[in-house]
C-alpha cells in the first residue's frame, strides 16, 4: 500500500464505489452514512489475503459461498463496515484500532449475519411498505382536510393536517425499528458463527465497549428511536449473555494469526501516518517483526528506499517465506530503477503467495514490462493476461498488459486491451476509441475483432 495525499497508490489499485443508498447499506456500527457519497476502495494482497482468512471458516458456518462474498477495503479512519450487494467493506480505520484477530473476526461474523440472513433483500421490502404507508397516511390526511372543509370544521382540517404531519415520522420510526431488530438478529448470528468455528465472542464485546465510550466521552444524548442500531449497552448485555454460555469464549488467537495481523496494522500506519504513527503503535515493542516492517515501509515512503531495501533485506533474513516481504522489496527495487532484481523479487513473492492473488502477478507483469527488454515482453503477457482473467475488473492490469503488447510490436491487441479495460472500468466512451482502432488493425472475423465490434455495438 502507500498514501500520498489522502490517496493509496504503489503496489495498491485505488477504487471508488458511488451513491450507496442508505437501503442497500448494513452497518457493523451504523455510524457514517455512505448514502449519496463516495467510498474509496484500496487493494493489497497482503490484508485481502488475511481478511479472506479470517473470513472463512465463518463463511463456512453462515452456509455462505466463500467465492461469492467480496471483502473490500475502504479508505477511511473510523471504525466501520457494512455489506451491499454480495460484498462486506470494512474501514482501514477497524483494522488498524482492532488490537487482535478476534475483534475483525467478529466483525465479519456480524456482517455475514446480515448476508446470510437476506437482511438487505428484506430492508428493501421494508422500504417499499414503509413508502405505501406514507402514500396512504397522506391520502388519508389529505381525505380528512377535505371532509373537514366540506362540513366547514377546522378542526377535521386541523386534524388531518396533523395526521399528515405525523405519517413520516410514524413511518421512519417503523423502520428504523425494524432496522435495529437486523442488528441484533445480526449479532447474535454472529455469535453462533463465532462458537460453531471454536472463536471467542469477546472480540465483539470489545468492539461494543468501545463504541460506547466513544459515545460517553462525547456527550451526545441519543434518542434510541431515531437510530437505525441498537444502543451499545443493548449488544454488550445481549453478547454478555451470550457469552456466559460460550463455551469458547476464552479462546484465543493462534499466535501466527497475531502476528500476521500486527504486520497488517503495521502497513496500514505506515501508509497513513508514517513513521511516527508506526513508533506510536509499536511503543511498546519498537524491535518486533511488525514493528520493523512497518518502519521499512515508512521508509521508503519518506523518500529513502536504499535504506528501506536493507531493512527488507533484514526482515527477509528473518522471514525468507514471506511473500508479501519479497512484494514490497519488488517495489523499491521498482523506485531504485533495478528492474531485473525486482523481477526476481516479484517472482518470489508470486511463488511464495498461497492465495496467488493476481495483484502480485499483475505487479510481476508490470516489472517485466517496465524492463524494457523486448524479450520479457511474452513472459509480461503471460503473466497479466493470467491477472486479469482471475481479476477483470484490475484496470492498471490493463494498461499493464497494453504496454506489453505495444512493446512486442503487436499495436492491435494492445489497442484492443486498452478497450476492454475501459469497458470493465466504464469508461465507455474510451472503450469505443479503442475498440474502433483495434478493428482497424484485427483480422476480419478473428476473436479479437468480434470482440472489439461488441463494444463498439454497446448502447445501440
Amino acid at each position: 500500500m502507500d498514501m500520498v495525499s489522502g490517496e493509496f497508490r504503489a503496489g495498491i489499485v485505488r477504487r471508488v464505489f458511488t451513491a450507496f443508498t442508505a437501503a442497500s447499506l448494513s452497518c457493523a456500527l451504523a455510524l457514517p452514512v455512505y448514502a449519496q457519497g463516495k467510498v474509496q476502495v484500496v487493494r493489497d494482497a497482503e490484508i485481502e489475503t488475511l481478511l479472506r482468512d479470517y473470513a472463512t471458516p465463518v463463511f463456512k458456518a453462515a452456509g455462505l459461498k466463500t467465492s461469492r462474498v467480496q471483502i473490500v477495503l475502504v479508505n477511511d479512519q473510523s471504525f466501520n463496515a457494512f455489506v451491499d450487494g454480495s460484498r462486506i467493506f470494512v474501514n482501514t480505520g477497524a483494522l488498524a484500532a482492532a488490537t487482535v484477530p478476534n475483534e475483525i473476526i467478529g466483525v465479519i461474523a456480524h456482517e455475514a449475519g446480515h448476508l446470510a440472513g437476506g437482511h438487505q433483500q428484506r430492508l428493501r421490502e421494508q422500504i417499499a411498505a414503509a413508502r405505501t404507508l406514507a402514500i396512504v397516511g397522506s391520502l388519508l390526511g389529505a381525505g380528512a382536510i377535505a371532509a373537514g372543509t366540506v362540513a366547514g370544521s377546522s378542526g377535521g382540517a386541523q386534524a388531518g393536517g396533523a395526521l399528515i404531519t405525523a405519517t413520516p415520522g410514524l413511518v421512519q420510526r417503523n423502520l428504523l425499528s425494524y432496522r435495529r431488530s437486523e442488528e441484533m438478529n445480526a449479532d447474535q448470528a454472529a455469535a453462533r458463527y463465532l462458537n460453531a468455528t471454536g472463536q471467542s465472542i469477546r472480540g465483539m464485546l470489545t468492539t461494543f465497549e468501545r463504541f460506547s465510550q466513544s459515545l460517553s466521552l462525547s456527550g451526545v444524548q441519543v434518542d434510541q428511536y431515531q437510530i437505525s442500531h441498537p444502543l451499545p449497552r443493548e449488544r454488550i448485555a445481549l453478547l454478555e449473555e451470550l457469552a456466559r454460555k460460550s463455551q469458547h469464549f476464552d479462546a484465543k488467537d493462534p499466535p501466527a494469526l497475531v502476528n500476521r495481523h500486527q504486520l497488517m496494522r503495521a502497513k496500514i500506519a505506515a501508509y497513513t501516518g508514517g513513521a511516527s504513527a508506526v513508533a506510536r503503535l509499536f511503543s511498546q515493542d519498537r524491535t518486533s517483526l511488525a514493528a520493523r516492517y512497518g518502519d521499512a515501509i515508512a521508509t521508503d515512503l519518506a523518500g529513502n528506499s536504499t535504506a528501506s531495501l536493507q531493512k527488507l533485506d533484514a526482515l527477509i533474513r528473518e522471514q525468507p517465506n514471506n511473500p508479501y516481504f519479497h512484494e514490497f522489496r519488488g517495489e523499491v527495487l521498482i523506485k531504485l530503477r533495478r528492474s531485473d532484481e525486482a523481477i526476481k523479487a516479484f517472482s518470489q513473492a508470486v511463488r511464495l503467495d498461497p492465495a496467488k492473488s493476481p495483484l502480485i502477478r499483475a505487479r510481476l507483469g508490470f516489472a517485466l514490462v517496465a524492463s524494457g527488454n523486448p524479450g520479457k515482453m511474452s513472459r509480461a503477457i503471460d503473466e497479466l493476461r493470467a491477472s486479469v482473467q482471475s481479476e477483470p475488473e484490475n484496470f492498471a492490469a490493463y494498461r499493464y498488459l497494453s504496454q506489453a503488447y505495444a512493446q512486442a510490436g503487436d499495436i492491435a491487441n494492445a489497442d484492443l486491451i486498452m478497450a476492454e479495460g475501459n469497458f470493465r472500468a466504464g469508461n465507455t466512451k474510451d472503450a469505443k476509441v479503442f475498440a474502433a482502432r483495434a478493428l482497424q488493425k484485427l483480422p476480419k472475423g478473428s476473436p479479437g475483432a468480434l470482440r472489439a465490434n461488441d463494444i463498439l455495438t454497446i448502447g445501440q
